[in-house]
């Protein structure tokens, strides 16, 4: 499915009935990332997985990128489909969009759950990074941010032994447009420090972390549970950065407990 907004067309898959659940990808990845994730839930909740501006089969201009504009379309989105609240799950920068997101539009959360990512802006050096993988995409394309990118999605287990995952990983990055993943560096490279917002949250929050996450590691994770008020957290073994790819049916034992939670409040 596919509508336009904010002068953009934007794509997304809508599945089920009930209590929305709105899934935001990681970078460089698409909205099938939460295939798994959707055939386990739809059954009972209304699963909408959004291709983020610059991903997947949504429009990737060649122009400027920012969190915010990210969170305006996925509220563009949820007011086409006339959903005036949700649960919203975000794993890695979907997570950072979370933060623009509830800053901007708290009213229309119910819940949260934050996987594999982290509260803290960019350091210096992490900024650097992302200019200097802008300028591969740019020189060498995106099969060149895939061998860059899956050693730190993936676990060492899972690229030695899941050829397949990898593969479908790949596959994911390197169907995305050079200036997508171009604005989404920028984007993730000038994002403010989401640390003071954790207090303010006062939505049902789970968060969840792969135990051999290098990207944002168990740490990170352990800094939002302590500050966002009555937060649960979780670590799933055996998984990297992508642990709902790697660990799926541990992921979704987690969001169906914390969603069968919401549904009782």
């Amino acid at each position: 499915m596919n509508t336009h907004i904010n002068g953009i067309t934007l794509a997304y898959e809508d599945r089920g009935v009930g209590l929305p659940v709105v899934f935001l990808h990681a970078f460089p990845l698409n909205r099938t990332m939460w295939a798994g994730q959707q055939a386990a839930l739809s059954s009972r909740y209304r699963t909408i997985a959004i291709d983020l501006r610059g991903h997947g089969e949504s429009d990737a201009p060649l122009w400027y990128y920012s969190l915010d504009q990210a969170a305006d379309d996925v509220r563009a989105l949820l007011d086409h489909l006339a959903i005036s609240r949700a649960v919203f799950v975000g794993l890695s920068m979907g997570g950072y969009i979370l933060f623009a997101f509830y800053r901007k539009y708290a009213e229309r959360v119910t819940g949260l759950v934050l996987a594999d990512t982290r509260a803290q802006a960019d350091t210096a050096e992490g900024r650097t990074g992302r200019f200097q993988m802008a300028q591969t995409a740019y020189r060498n394309g995106p099969s060149a941010v895939a061998d860059l990118m899956i050693p730190k999605l993936l676990s060492p287990a899972t690229v030695q032994t899941r050829p397949e995952l990898v593969r479908t990983v790949r596959a994911m990055i390197e169907g995305n447009q050079i200036s997508g993943i171009a604005g989404d560096l920028m984007a993730m490279a000038e994002r403010p420090d989401s640390t003071p917002l954790l207090g303010q949250i006062a939505c049902p929050t789970q968060i969840i972390v792969g135990e051999q996450d290098i990207a944002t590691p168990p740490a990170d994770t352990k800094l939002m549970a302590d500050q966002i008020p009555g937060a649960r957290s979780a670590i799933i073994p055996h998984a990297a950065h992508l642990a709902n790819l790697e660990q799926p049916e541990a992921f979704n034992r987690i969001l169906s407990s914390f969603l069968e939670g919401i549904e009782k409040v």
